[in-house]
């Protein structure tokens, strides 16, 4: 079968050093940490920044969607920097406008010190951690693409993956603890700081870490070779249209996988399951560990089956599995909620992995930024709307298999285009002829 000619960067005869990699896998734990923080939290940070009425989750779970919506902006302006002054600025400077906004959120005074205005001030630190969220994984994910070994790309981008699920892991625990060691009045005056704090010195500390990252070695050739491009995104979304909608297809699955299966299923296991916000925390603090096992096995068969084929395979499972997973969590079983969460959590975890490695190299090094970037739409729709949206419809409808049934309509519109999606893992590419050293893939064919 012969697939589409892709302007891709095949490979480099020098990648990045070690340290600067792993530096770089492992620091999306914090984006991770904080953002799968607020949503374990929404129970507790309802009542502290919006009181105790019937419409406070709701209120909660909208300012997690309304600060969504700054990411797409934030990747447009991190994928500009990052496409015209390198990926090393970009990944210091997300971190270091998250260090700060996660410090302030925990001293925030509360609804009951300030009135209405504490929510509004939640609100707008968390369109701040939006827009910073916009240049984190995106520039992350392309720093490991660019200097991973071309035939481990799919491993070294899903153990970036594992990482952030690392971060979810530990926002998860650490809210299961602060919420099981402290009581009620405790936890709503005081004890909801802790988290928060964790998260603000975990990014301290990992800024402090990305400094001593060297360079993208695919952007010091191109700097090298014909200098930065001066409007890579019109140049991107002139030039990269098929890119552009692929892109979007494998971001909309991989974020409505995530954050409906994974990050809303604490408050959806309090809501609807009738669990308690500590016991529903710890099945999901499960389902998270899970999920750091499967994402390398993905990443591997990425490498070695394709990233075509795998993605079909986890948009398979992701039309099939939801509603029923999701009926498993409301019976009000421990044992078949478990199920439920851990099945939910595995295949998002490998929508992600194969996505940590295909996205990014769907573009070439020009306009790689740039182009991720405006996939980020895709993000903020099914990602960061859709846990308000799942409330929303269950609440309104009352049917609560709703969230089930939006993974699996989403799954079943991306299958299409995952069957045609060219396949970029260098292993099941055949040269049709010998690139020049840094070249694209242009010239081979599957």
């Amino acid at each position: 079968m012969t697939s589409p000619a892709l302007p891709r960067e095949a490979g480099h005869a020098a990648g990045l050093p070690r340290s600067s990699m792993v530096v770089a896998a492992f620091s999306t734990v914090v984006e991770w940490y904080d953002f799968t923080l607020y949503l374990f939290m929404t129970t507790v940070l309802s009542r502290v920044f919006f009181g105790s009425g019937a419409s406070s989750v709701l209120t909660a779970l909208a300012v997690f969607a309304i600060a969504y919506v700054m990411r797409p902006f934030g990747a447009l302006v991190f994928g500009h920097v990052g496409d015209r002054l390198g990926r090393r600025r970009v990944l210091l400077a997300s971190m270091s406008v998250m260090t700060v906004a996660m410090l302030v959120t925990a001293l925030l005074p509360t609804r009951e010190q300030i009135g209405s205005t504490a929510g509004v001030l939640l609100l707008l630190l968390r369109c701040v951690m939006g827009f910073s969220v916009g240049g984190e994984y995106t520039g992350v994910m392309t720093y490991l693409v660019e200097g991973a070994p071309p035939r481990r790309r799919g491993l070294v981008a899903s153990l970036a993956s594992a990482a952030s699920e690392v971060g979810a892991l530990l926002a998860v625990g650490v809210a299961a603890l602060t919420t099981a060691l402290t009581s009620g009045p405790a936890l709503d005056s005081w004890g909801w700081r802790i988290p928060f704090l964790f998260g603000a010195l975990l990014a301290a500390g990992t800024l402090t870490a990305r400094s001593t990252m060297q360079e993208s070695p695919a952007f010091e050739r191109l700097q090298q070779a014909h200098g930065a491009d001066h409007g890579p995104l019109r140049q991107t979304l002139r030039t990269q249209r098929p890119a552009l909608y692929r892109t979007f297809t494998i971001s909309a699955l991989g974020s409505i996988t995530y954050y409906v299966g994974i990050t809303y299923v604490p408050t959806y296991l309090t809501s609807v399951g009738g669990f308690a916000e500590s016991d529903a925390l710890w099945l999901a603090t499960l389902a998270s560990a899970a999920v750091i096992v499967v994402t390398p096995f993905a990443g591997v068969m990425a490498d070695r089956l394709g990233r075509r084929p795998t993605l079909v395979v986890f948009g398979v499972l992701s039309l099939v599995l939801p509603v029923a997973m999701f009926a498993f969590m409301t019976g009000g079983h421990a044992v078949l909620a478990l199920v439920g969460a851990v099945v939910l959590a595995l295949v998002a975890g490998g929508v992600s992995a194969v996505g940590a490695s295909s996205a990014p190299e769907q573009f070439p090094v020009a306009g790689r930024l740039s182009g991720l970037a405006v996939a980020t739409v895709a993000t903020t729709i099914f990602g960061g709307l859709t846990p308000y949206a799942s409330q929303v419809l269950i609440d309104g409808t009352g049917w609560r298999l709703v969230p089930g049934i939006m993974v699996a309509g989403v799954a079943l519109l991306a299958l299409p285009v995952l069957w045609r999606l060219p396949e970029t893992a260098p292993s099941r590419l055949v040269p049709a002829r010998r690139p020049r050293n840094g070249g694209d893939l242009e010239g081979y064919r599957t």
